[in-house]
């Protein structure tokens, strides 16, 4: 059975869900509460996320509202630095809206970080292509055809 996650049973889960909705670091929340920043990127990327998502008509667009709103705060205080001369503060303005719009894309479903396997490029499938191919050695005409077939599947890399 899976361990409950930590931030979910955490005392003060509002107040954390708060901090990461604001794009506050992983750091910085988990000193602050006494918390992983794996822990609170896992409970961001599974709970949160999934969590917004299905209450997105209900209460969701006040929580992308106040991102948006950080968003253009965080926009105005780059451009004043940039404008000023402040080159450290703009490119610090820059990495708090990458922050920004990363968090924008996850609390709107537009970014997958789930892993992509390319299951054709592992040893196995080189194993059980071979295996196959000389298991219908004395069936030349089904080994031509699943040869033919397995060049599809793969892309001509065969």
């Amino acid at each position: 059975m899976a361990r409950p996650c930590s931030i979910c049973t955490h005392e003060n889960r509002e107040a954390i869900d708060e901090a990461l909705i604001a794009g506050q670091s992983y750091r910085k929340i988990a000193e602050r509460f006494g918390v992983s920043p794996a822990a609170l990127s896992r409970h961001l990327r599974r709970h949160l996320v999934a969590l917004l998502a299905g209450r997105r008509e209900v209460d969701a667009g006040n929580l992308l509202d106040q991102v948006a709103d950080l968003q253009r705060q965080a926009q105005a205080i780059k451009d004043k630095a940039e404008a000023a001369g402040d080159l450290k503060t703009a490119l610090q303005g820059i990495r708090e809206l990458v922050r920004i719009v990363e968090l924008l894309a996850k609390l709107r479903g537009e970014l997958d970080e789930r892993p992509v396997v390319n299951v054709l490029l592992t040893a196995q499938w080189v194993t059980v292509r071979a295996v196959l191919l000389e298991a219908l050695t004395p069936f030349p005409d089904a080994r031509q055809a699943a040869a033919v077939a397995l060049l599809e599947v793969d892309g001509g890399s065969s």
